[in-house]
């Protein structure tokens, strides 16, 4: 049975990976059936997850595949991130870890990094989210105007910045650093405080406020931590 008579018998849930990507291509190549091209295209990538990260560039160069059917591959993963995102709660997030928790999934499949930011009220509960930067091979560009208009424009008490780095180490950079203060600066002078900047990177994390970087602000706040990408304790999460 095929993977289009297995949609129609079951559903689309009890399909694999393959076989979703069977349907999505819908056709094979000359001498190369679609259920071959399918099951080569995850071995090559090893993998559902490292397919969706490798974009329209990469899955287009696959001999055989064509820019239509790598369009569509990459339009479908695409539409998966979307979902998800929109999917994603709004919690309420008192220190570092909820922070890292909430971002997870919005960052975990992306090859670049982006800038998100959170805006809270006086309780530390999510008022709104907004993305306000996409990077590039070089990274993230942004001014301080665009979280704090954001912030402005929801009526935030305060914000929390949150950003990723997809090379997987969650340490900050100079250009992190440099713009977390300025933020804090610019951030204090509107009355809508700057409470941490989180970077995620997979299962780890650093939080400014954990580092020393920003100082915990007057009134509510966040729960400082100690280092938010150390272990925790034994018997315990800390």
């Amino acid at each position: 049975m095929g993977a289009r008579e297995r949609a129609r018998e079951l559903s689309l849930a009890d399909l694999s990976d393959a076989e979703l990507i069977v349907l999505v291509l819908g056709t094979g190549t000359l001498g190369e059936p679609v259920s071959r091209v399918a099951a080569a295209l995850l071995d090559e990538h090893g993998g559902l997850d490292a397919m969706a990260r490798a974009g329209f560039g990469q899955l287009a160069e696959r001999k055989g595949l064509g820019e239509v059917r790598a369009m569509r591959l990459a339009a479908a993963f695409e539409l998966g991130r979307r979902v998800a995102k929109e999917h994603v709660p709004l919690p309420w997030v008192p220190d570092s870890r909820a922070v890292h928790a909430w971002s997870r999934r919005r960052f975990d499949p992306l090859p670049h990094e982006e800038l998100w930011v959170l805006a809270v009220d006086g309780q530390n509960r999510v008022r709104a989210a907004r993305r306000v930067a996409v990077g590039g091979l070089h990274g993230l560009v942004v001014s301080v105007r665009d979280p704090l208009r954001f912030a402005l424009r929801e009526g935030a008490s305060a914000i929390i910045a949150v950003h990723n780095h997809p090379s997987g180490d969650p340490a900050p950079s100079y250009e992190d650093l440099r713009f977390t203060e300025q933020l804090a600066l610019a951030a204090e002078v509107v009355g809508t405080p700057l409470l941490d900047h989180v970077i995620v990177a997979g299962d780890r994390h650093r939080s400014m406020l954990d580092d020393g970087v920003l100082s915990r602000t007057p009134g509510p706040g966040l729960t400082k931590r100690g280092r938010a990408d150390a272990a925790p304790p034994a018997g315990g999460t800390g």
